[in-house]
């Protein structure tokens, strides 16, 4: 936490806590702290005296302790999330900068205030009353995923060529047979693999299997004897990297983007996290009921003990051989 040095001890305590007892990850830690920090200096500023030019990156909150946290009110809240809808601007130093962040944006910082409140009332109980219970989230314009169908994953799939093909072929077909994400497909290892699913480690380390379909066995099955051949930096990675490193974030998303671009597809609107929606639609067009797809693609919001219950591994096989794309098979050589 010695990054977070400019935080007052019981918002660490907070970081701390979702770090290490609730596992989240280094992203979600980091945007917790901005954000906290900020709805912190907005409450000290606007009860100090303090000069009209004031910038909110100055204000030194390490003073801050629970019983300051406490005198808290909905009102001073209320103030906070009206100051991120009209007077907040991403970049105050331009020329004309807009005010008023979105509707997203605000829906984040206030996420972090619940979890914040939840953790000082529920989990630590510091405090009786919590303020922003039930405080409801902005309204966020809803809009359809993007997804490919299924002539553009064949074509995308065909595409494939280079002397890296076997590796991005199964990488293509691991993101839409099982929906993946990248992260949880950079962080495979060999011995994730078994004969009809896939080891997944997911967001706060949650691991979770995926079924996949026999053309996606047989992509991943053509890739571990050159696998086998390498030797890495980490020897215990699915996929390496020319460099004979563990395959990174970035390199999975230039890989992607190349073949988007080589199969003649918007590579502004498509990217590796739309093969994940892309296997989920095909899944559901394909008949699978809706909370299955959901712990095939581990959401974590919805990682409930009756879900778990009720779903059988045999509904998750089915809903990776329901998937149209788990029967797709281009392997090179057979149609040239």
């Amino acid at each position: 936490m010695k990054r977070y040095y400019d935080a007052p001890q019981i918002l660490k305590d907070f970081l701390t806590y979702h770090e290490s007892i609730k596992g989240q990850s280094p992203k979600t830690i980091s945007e917790y702290y901005l954000d906290l920090r900020m709805f912190l200096r907005f409450v000290k500023l606007m009860r100090n005296d303090m000069p009209i030019h004031t910038r909110l990156d100055d204000i030194d909150i390490r003073d801050i302790n629970l019983e300051f946290i406490r005198t808290i009110t909905t009102s001073e809240i209320f103030d906070f999330l009206s100051y991120l809808a009209n007077d907040r601007t991403p970049n105050p130093d331009a020329p004309m900068p807009e005010y008023g962040i979105s509707p997203a944006a605000r829906a984040r910082k206030l996420s972090a205030l619940k979890s914040f409140y939840k953790y000082l009332t529920l989990r630590t109980k510091q405090m009786s009353e919590n303020p922003v219970a039930d405080l409801e989230y902005p309204k966020l314009r809803k809009s359809l995923p993007k997804y490919l169908t299924l002539e553009q994953s064949a074509a995308l799939l065909k595409a494939v060529s280079g002397p890296s093909q076997e590796r991005d072929y199964a990488i293509l077909m691991l993101f839409l047979n099982c929906g993946i994400r990248r992260s949880e497909l950079v962080a495979l290892n060999l011995t994730d693999v078994y004969e009809d699913r896939i080891r997944v480690i997911g967001k706060g380390n949650k691991e979770r299997f995926v079924y996949f379909g026999s053309a996606c066995r047989k992509a991943i099955d053509s890739y571990l004897p050159i696998r086998q051949k390498q030797v890495l930096s980490d020897n215990r990675a699915l996929f390496g990297s020319r460099d004979s490193n563990r395959i990174s974030v970035s390199a999975v998303h230039r890989l992607v983007k190349k073949y988007l671009l080589m199969s003649g597809l918007d590579v502004t609107q498509f990217s590796a996290h739309k093969l994940r929606h892309t296997a989920a639609t095909m899944m559901l067009s394909g008949g699978v009921d809706v909370k299955t797809v959901q712990e095939v693609l581990g959401h974590e919001n919805l990682n409930t003990t009756q879900i778990y219950t009720h779903i059988e591994n045999t509904e998750l096989k089915i809903a990776a051989e329901a998937n149209p794309l788990s029967k797709l098979d281009f392997a090179k050589g057979e149609d040239e």
